[in-house]
């Protein structure tokens, strides 16, 4: 068998070479994805912070203007696709409204 034929199926490379870059870009992927994946859950506790406290104080549970600002930074920060992550930190964080 090939290197080509055995890397190809797995990394879509065709070379041993870029078969292992990609195989440790994709290993550096997961691991952010991991780190990503356990700051959603943080903001999530801490949201839920937040809404028990004004909840409990009087308040809504959302605050629309917040809400606005948060969606203003990411689409900012990382354009129309930015705006539709962070639409769905918030409804992972509050729940949907």
């Amino acid at each position: 068998m090939s290197t080509r034929t055995r890397t190809a199926p797995d990394t879509g490379a065709h070379s041993s070479e870029a078969a292992g870059i990609i195989t440790d870009a994709r290993q550096r992927i997961d691991d952010l994805d991991g780190h990503i994946i356990g700051l959603v859950q943080e903001r999530m506790a801490v949201s839920a912070v937040i809404q028990r406290e004004r909840i409990t104080s009087g308040g809504r549970r959302v605050n629309l203007a917040r809400e606005m600002e948060i969606l203003a930074h990411y689409r900012d920060q990382l354009g129309k696709p930015g705006t539709a992550l962070a639409k769905t930190l918030l409804e992972l964080s509050r729940g949907q409204i």
